[in-house]
């Protein structure tokens, strides 16, 4: 199984903060959330998606190992100027 962990709206919109799926790649894991989640699709498009901390491109479809773990989270945006 695979752990897929929540934050912000994400978090919100699922009710929890994480959840594990029986998954083998990262398409498969995505498009699972999609059918738990419907309204994960409105957010989706401007995630940003990790695999054990590191930025993925959600089009690549990884191939997972039980133990690896899935974070999704919100669009960032913002920032401040340094001086």
């Amino acid at each position: 199984m695979v752990r897929v962990k929540f934050f912000a709206n994400f978090r919100e919109i699922a009710g929890k903060k994480e959840l594990e799926i029986d998954a083998g790649t990262l398409g498969e894991v995505l498009m699972r959330l999609l059918s738990l989640y419907p309204e994960f699709e409105m957010l989706m498009d401007y995630a940003v998606i990790t695999v054990n901390g590191r930025i993925v491109d959600r089009n690549e479809d990884l191939v997972l190992e039980k133990e690896d773990v899935v974070a999704v989270f919100p669009p960032v945006s913002g920032g401040a100027n340094a001086f």
